[in-house]
């Protein structure tokens, strides 16, 4: 079993648990207070982005969600 697992929720926020760190893009971290799981926006409505904050449950954003395989990756030139 991986050490982190992200679920991606329909109609709602991405939720990552495990051993995981979260960083802004100058690589410094989110101070996640101990927390082992946190969710993650995935609406672009929440108050506390990058963070959910339910947010999704009044903005209408509506996406379903099911596991699919993904094409193969492009070489890289």
């Amino acid at each position: 079993m991986a050490a982190t697992k992200i679920t991606i929720n329909t109609n709602g926020s991405i939720r990552v648990e495990g051993d995981f760190e979260v960083v802004d893009p100058l690589g410094a971290p989110f101070g996640l207070a101990g927390r082992t799981a946190v969710s993650l926006c995935r609406c672009g409505h929440s108050s506390n982005k990058p963070f959910c904050d339910g947010s999704h449950k009044t903005s209408g954003f509506c996406d379903t969600v099911v596991a699919r395989e993904l094409p193969l990756p492009k070489p890289k030139a």
